[in-house]
């Protein structure tokens, strides 16, 4: 069984992810998820789900999510740039997909990266930001970054396929 955290699983690429989730149920758990502002989004994905972290951006979302689930404890749920860190350092899981746009998914990203994980890129900021030090991290860590945005993914077969030619 693999597990997954997913940064952003509100958004295109994370409600896409747990369609994956759903049909493979039986190889594929979701251990963590986050979200920013669409609460009734994240509430319904952890009563599916159940994953056993959730992190809500903003701290006073985060304390609505809490009170919309008071009788739920198998996910505990956590805020801001601190629990992001925490999604990505969570020890269940294997995969980290970051999903959100923008630079505050670098931290997590980075996070994620030393602790090993695989890393299922949509976030291209970290990349273009990043760069060689977190292919470098990357590398030293043994942390596979794989692209899944359609854009990232068509240039990784290019170069995937020119490999042995390089």
């Amino acid at each position: 069984m693999k597990y997954i955290s997913i940064l952003g699983s509100t958004g295109s690429i994370g409600t896409q992810t747990l369609d994956v989730v759903r049909q493979h149920s039986d190889k594929i758990k979701i251990a963590a998820i986050s979200g920013n502002t669409n609460i009734e989004l994240l509430k319904s994905q952890i009563l599916e789900f159940e994953p056993e972290l959730c992190c809500v951006m903003d701290d006073l979302n985060a304390l609505k999510l809490k009170k919309m689930l008071p009788s739920h404890p198998k996910t505990e749920i956590v805020s801001g740039m601190e629990g992001l860190i925490a999604l990505a350092e969570y020890d269940r899981s294997q995969i980290f997909v970051t999903a959100i746009s923008g630079m505050i998914g670098l931290k997590p990203t980075i996070a994620a990266i030393k602790k090993g994980k695989t890393i299922a890129l949509a976030n291209k900021e970290t990349l273009v930001t990043g760069g060689s030090y977190i292919m470098n991290l990357a590398k030293k860590y043994k942390a596979p970054i794989i692209p899944v945005d359609s854009e990232h993914s068509a240039i990784f077969q290019c170069l995937m396929a020119n490999e042995d030619k390089a």
